[in-house]
């Protein structure tokens, strides 16, 4: 069997840019030292922009199924390929200021997000338990690096090490149950389970399922597999939690929409309404918890459990009327709202880390007067919230509507009603911080006021002054 190695340049490209900007980081000499952020920073940049172009115009009309469907090579790969690498760019954008100020060697980072960038373009291809599985862990793994990477910091160690034991255990379930269908199905290609598992109900093939769902909806942080998700948000840095948000959450639903669509066949249809209970349940869950937070990366928390939860309606569709393979309105509509929602999710970080760089504050109540010292920052991070919302004339109103409207289709109204409510009552936590942004801030003290002036004046920064020798 003869492989055409140029349809895995992409990935091969990737991992040789991974590192290459580790060994710029260390290649650079001390002289160079006030560059080091800009030039490893546009080489990790620069290096996914051309393999996005390359693989975009060398790859567009191509569909091969490599190592007796292992790997795809395909449009839907394709897809995911180029939001994957569009997202890492834009999060490399929005890091080089924090990573300028907090870390002496900024090549870790950039590579860390190449790395994860890699593993979730590798998932979005893999047509197997075991290499999807190695994938995730690619993935992960870079995660666990760019949470923890900044030192000095108590809230950073302390979501790193939540985020790493928890992920630890959540993939050694995920393993266990991949070895489980193994062990009932005889197979782990995704085409080949589809024959032993319509005629196989048993309870351990049950198990084996139940243990990858879970799994992968601790990747997502899905309900009831979300309580890392806020502590891991707020101890991030906020452009690792927006990394964080995006990539882990679209890659996860590209290997499921791969696996429903090869593996599961007709037989998904047996486990619709479970999925559509979870989807309810964390619908709720994200949108109720998120009214009562006054950290905004909390809220983002909460609000990207809801969002989740959005995106299982749709997946919750793909069980009527055969399987995903016969229906895909519901695949396209679950597509669709993931970019929309990876890049909308994306601007509203933007917002807040121009916000945190010149506030350091992550209280909703730190942003009040925003519109009035950055009216165009404002003016996104507004925008950014009323699509997440879903409010009509912006991107998220179209893609909840379209995901809504598959699942009436197929015959989950009652899920449709429960989601169209949480988008309602959504609204009052993004207005509260819209609101916030178009308030004044409080007065200071005038004491407070003027000493603070005075103090920045004269260049003072929290230091006390020191006695020179030689003076009286």
């Amino acid at each position: 069997m003869s492989i055409d190695f140029t349809l895995l340049l992409p990935e091969f490209l990737l991992a040789g840019l991974a590192f290459l900007v580790l060994g710029l980081d260390l290649a650079l000499p001390a002289r160079w030292e006030n560059k080091r952020n800009g030039l490893t920073g546009a080489t990790a940049a620069l290096g996914m922009l051309g393999v996005m172009l390359f693989a975009v115009f060398d790859l567009r009309d191509t569909h091969e199924v490599l190592y007796g469907g292992i790997y795809f090579v395909d449009r839907f790969s394709l897809l995911f390929k180029v939001v994957f690498l569009a997202a890492s760019i834009a999060v490399v954008l929005m890091s080089i200021d924090y990573v300028g100020r907090k870390m002496r060697h900024p090549g870790e980072y950039y590579a860390m997000i190449v790395f994860s960038a890699l593993g979730a373009v590798m998932m979005s291809a893999s047509g197997e338990l075991l290499t999807a599985y190695v994938a995730l862990e690619l993935l992960a793994f870079s995660l666990y690096v760019l949470v923890g990477l900044t030192r000095g910091d108590g809230r950073t160690a302390e979501a790193s090490a939540k985020y790493v034991l928890l992920g630890a255990l959540s993939s050694a379930v995920l393993l266990f149950g991949i070895a489980l269908l193994y062990g009932t199905l005889g197979a782990t290609v995704f085409r080949e389970i589809a024959g032993p598992l319509s005629q196989n109900d048993t309870a351990t093939t049950a198990l084996g399922f139940t243990m990858v769902a879970a799994g992968l909806g601790f990747k997502l942080a899905a309900v009831p597999f979300h309580m890392w998700t806020p502590d891991v948000y707020e101890g991030a840095p906020t452009p690792v939690t927006a990394h964080l948000s995006v990539l882990s959450k679209a890659a996860t639903f590209a290997l499921l929409l791969r696996f429903l669509a090869e593996a599961a066949g007709s037989s998904f249809g047996s486990w619709q309404l479970a999925l559509a209970i979870l989807a309810a349940l964390t619908i709720l869950v994200g949108t109720l918890v998120a009214l009562a937070q006054t950290n905004i990366k909390r809220l983002f928390a909460y609000s990207s459990i809801a969002q989740v939860g959005f995106v299982l309606v749709g997946v919750a569709a793909l069980g009527d009327a055969g399987g995903v393979v016969s229906n895909h309105a519901a695949a396209s509509a679950v597509v669709l709202h993931l970019v929309g929602y990876a890049f909308t999710n994306l601007a509203a970080f933007t917002a807040l880390i121009i916000v945190e760089t010149h506030a350091e504050r992550e209280e909703i109540t730190g942003y009040a007067g925003l519109a009035s010292r950055s009216p165009v920052t404002a003016m996104a991070l507004t925008a950014a919230l009323l699509s997440l919302a879903g409010l009509p004339i912006f991107a998220g109103f179209v893609t909840k509507f379209y995901l809504f409207t598959v699942a009436a289709e197929a015959g989950l109204l009652w899920l449709v009603v429960i989601a169209t409510i949480a988008s309602l009552v959504s609204l009052y936590y993004y207005l509260q911080v819209v609101k916030g942004a178009g308030r004044c801030p409080a007065p200071r003290a005038p004491e407070q006021s003027h000493a603070a002036d005075a103090l920045r004046g004269h260049g003072v920064r929290g230091r006390l002054p020191r006695p020179h020798p030689g003076r009286d």
